[in-house]
């Protein structure tokens, strides 16, 4: 097995043991959820599950953070040495207050209602001089 299909399988299994289902689908919506930049294809997590590519590190920060693996064991399959037992997330991001209830009502919306919504806050931010990464097109 190559490093890309060894990936899938470690994607998978953390999938699963997060208790998602291991479908492109439910790995779209989920993911698109907490990825601040470009939003993911369903072509594109489809060929993560399968096998045929692995996300760059932006994007494994984020899966590994959500399924609370490390982002060297996804893309490695290597635990730290100082956690050999239960895996943790490496970051966590306190949200409280309005935040909570914005992220609470987002996540409430349908996909398409989402996609408008950031199209909305890009829009925004680019207003105030804030630049969000670009990364359409990349997997």
């Amino acid at each position: 097995m190559d490093e890309k299909q060894l990936f899938a399988l470690r994607l998978q299994a953390a999938l699963t043991a997060a208790g998602y289902e291991c479908r492109p689908s439910v790995l779209e919506r989920e993911f698109n959820l907490r990825y601040w930049g470009a939003p993911i294809t369903f072509q594109a997590v489809r060929r993560w599950l399968r096998g045929d590519s692995i996300p760059s590190q932006d994007k494994l920060q984020v899966l590994a953070g959500w399924l609370g693996v490390e982002p060297q064991f996804l893309r490695y399959g290597q635990q730290s040495s100082q956690d050999r037992g239960e895996m943790q997330a490496t970051w966590v991001i306190p949200v409280g207050g309005e935040e909570d209830e914005v992220l609470r009502i987002y996540r409430g919306l349908t996909e398409e209602q989402r996609k408008i919504l950031r199209q909305v806050v890009l829009t925004f931010a680019r207003a105030n001089g804030l630049q969000p990464e670009d990364t359409e097109g990349s997997s």
